[in-house]
């Protein structure tokens, strides 16, 4: 297998407008991102469609491609992305990692890539337990419900199944619900059909 990170990072987002570009510990938090990337994965670039942060990623010797200000989501960012790389480097997988994850580890992404050593595998994703309240009923973690063979059936705000006539305090204790981790992995030729 021979990965491509993308970081899909646009600047004009509604809920936090200029989000990669902000500071943590002196560093634009997209540069964290790239950071993570660049040790678990040698081919990685950042897709943006604004100079800020195309400038803010070379500033840091990161690589960057400039992208369509029309995309409605990251995984379109990501694939016009890989077409613009074709031509430059050979992969065959493409990880999508979010712009605003920089708390991202190398053995998340490396589970990724992993799932493609099944020859049947052509997009996956990462879920994790949820275990605490907080979490739970959480808007901004976006949860998943499976199949019983692991495929995603659903992405939620909101915690799914609903447990009508049971106090929420007791609903972890009779369904395991699952939080999404921001990363998507394509083969290549699935990815360039968007």
């Amino acid at each position: 297998m021979n990965p491509l990170i993308v970081i899909p990072a646009r600047f004009s987002s509604t809920r936090f407008p200029g989000k990669p570009l902000v500071l943590i510990n002196g560093k634009p938090m997209i540069q964290l991102v790239w950071e993570k990337c660049k040790s678990a994965c040698e081919n990685v670039i950042v897709a943006t469609d604004d100079q800020r942060i195309l400038n803010a990623v070379e500033s840091f010797g990161g690589k960057c491609v400039m992208t369509s200000p029309n995309h409605i989501s990251g995984t379109d960012r990501c694939a016009e992305a890989a077409r613009i790389m074709s031509s430059e480097l050979d992969f065959d997988i493409v990880i999508n990692v979010q712009g605003d994850e920089p708390f991202i580890e190398n053995e998340q992404i490396n589970k990724l890539i992993d799932c493609f050593s099944d020859y049947d595998t052509e997009i996956a994703t990462l879920i994790s337990p949820i275990k605490d309240y907080e979490s739970l009923f959480n808007p901004n973690k976006v949860k998943v419900v499976t199949s019983n063979n692991g495929f995603a059936l659903y992405f939620s705000r909101q915690p799914i199944p609903y447990q009508r006539d049971v106090p929420e305090q007791n609903w972890l204790d009779n369904i395991k619900y699952f939080s999404h981790i921001g990363m998507y992995g394509f083969k290549k030729e699935v990815l360039l059909k968007v």
